[in-house]
């Protein structure tokens, strides 16, 4: 079959075959992938280590377990390897009853053991690497400015391209780890210059610092898939990214993708290309939005609320994404203070902290006193999604409290400020 893409001599001979029939029908995948985008080439995958955004067994993909077993008994892997998303359960720490456990195990994620296996044959680093941040300096995959990838999970995609400026399209399951296999990826999109460019003027005017949260859901809801470039944040988070710049970006961005489908925001003074390139990065025919204590608070409100009419929160899921070694070090300083100030012993609400397995046990050696003090009081650190926890009809009757715009939007969980889940938690409201 003739393709319009301009192909290298390597890669016409794998879409050939001359690296066996499983990897050419990799390659045709991603080459036709490509062509329905307009892609003119394929360009090779700069940062060796992959993301996969598929981290869980549910038992209906098999599709998705054939291609993998498909791949495996080829001998194909990513030879970079690959970090994934967080694992859908822990019960050591988010208990289930019975009946939700029977679902998990039975029904919902009955082929975990045997998918985690097949992600350890294709290149999976090891068995701490299931995070969605995996970007942060604890699990360590972390692209250089201008490398291209093959990633997926919307919010490492947004972060990798805004925070770190690498270039990286909003990949689905599968085609993250295909681009990985044959270490190349189609050019379009936001590895090119001009899909990089800013349709949208973003102008913040707040009075104060504004919630990552609500700012990134505002923009996301407005520009949906394009490119925003944000004048007026650099005033609350200066022109240096730090370890607090990247936690409030992180989220920031994750708000952005979930809400809408931004793959890329650029900052003014403050992310990388908006230092180097500045307005040259926004388009003649860009559209503006202006952002300021109404707008927010309108968005905010807009919120549905989908739990029965006058419940109260049975439990709190904070850190979608995965919590940084600074928040989880900030969440329990903060509820901690909370429940002294309340006079109280315990949380009122179940609360699970979720954060990578590595950011965990950094906090767990270095934390040690305030582990077992945190632990004592009822809240529970984790490493699953809490997203794939609440994604069942089950957990829909459980009224969830979060901190989190993505859980909002894909749950029947209730976004609550970080000021007001302290509250919630410790009994004040």
């Amino acid at each position: 079959m003739e393709y319009r893409m301009q192909l290298t001599s390597q890669q016409r001979a794998v879409l050939d075959g001359a690296e066996g029939e499983v990897k050419a029908k990799v390659m045709r995948t991603l080459v036709e992938f490509g062509e329905i985008f307009g892609a003119e080439k394929m360009v090779p995958v700069t940062h060796a280590e992959g993301h996969l955004v598929t981290s869980f067994g549910i038992g209906l993909l098999k599709p998705l377990f054939r291609t993998m077993d498909e791949m495996i008994a080829a001998g194909l892997k990513a030879e970079g390897g690959f970090t994934v998303d967080p694992r859908p359960l822990d019960y050591d720490n988010v208990r289930c009853n019975a009946l939700l456990k029977l679902v998990f195990n039975k029904f919902m994620y009955s082929a975990q053991q045997r998918y985690e296996k097949q992600l350890e044959a294709m290149g999976l680093r090891n068995e701490d690497a299931f995070s969605c941040t995996c970007y942060l300096k604890e699990t360590g995959n972390i692209p250089q400015k201008g490398d291209v990838l093959s990633w997926a999970e919307s919010s490492a995609v947004v972060y990798a391209n805004s925070v770190l400026g690498a270039r990286c399209n909003r990949n689905s399951g599968m085609l993250d780890l295909f681009g990985s296999v044959v270490g190349c990826v189609p050019y379009f999109g936001l590895l090119t210059d001009e899909g990089r460019k800013a349709k949208w003027k973003v102008y913040v005017r707040t009075t104060a610092k504004p919630e990552a949260q609500v700012l990134g859901s505002a923009i996301g809801m407005k520009v949906m898939e394009d490119v925003p470039y944000v004048y007026g944040l650099d005033k609350w988070l200066g022109s240096e990214i730090d370890d607090g710049t990247e936690a409030y970006l992180k989220d920031f961005g994750a708000a952005t993708a979930s809400n809408g489908a931004v793959g890329l925001y650029h900052i003014d003074n403050l992310t990388p290309e908006a230092k180097e390139l500045g307005e040259k990065l926004i388009r003649e025919d860009a559209a503006t939005y202006i952002v300021d204590d109404e707008e927010l608070e309108r968005v905010y409100k807009s919120y549905p609320n989908m739990w029965k009419q006058g419940a109260r929160a049975k439990l709190a899921f904070i850190g979608c994404p995965h919590l940084t070694y600074g928040q989880l070090v900030g969440w329990t300083e903060d509820i901690l203070a909370t429940l002294r100030r309340s006079g109280r012993k315990k949380v009122r609400v179940r609360t699970v902290l979720c954060a990578s397995p590595a950011v965990v046990k950094k906090f767990r050696h270095d934390n040690a006193p305030q582990y077992a003090e945190i632990y004592a009081c009822g809240v529970r650190l984790t490493s699953i999604c809490p997203l794939m926890y609440t994604n069942n009809p089950l957990t829909k009757s459980t009224p969830i409290a979060t901190n989190s715009n993505k859980l909002r939007t894909y749950s029947a969980a209730r976004y609550y400020k970080d000021a007001e889940i302290l509250k919630i938690i410790s009994g004040e409201a």
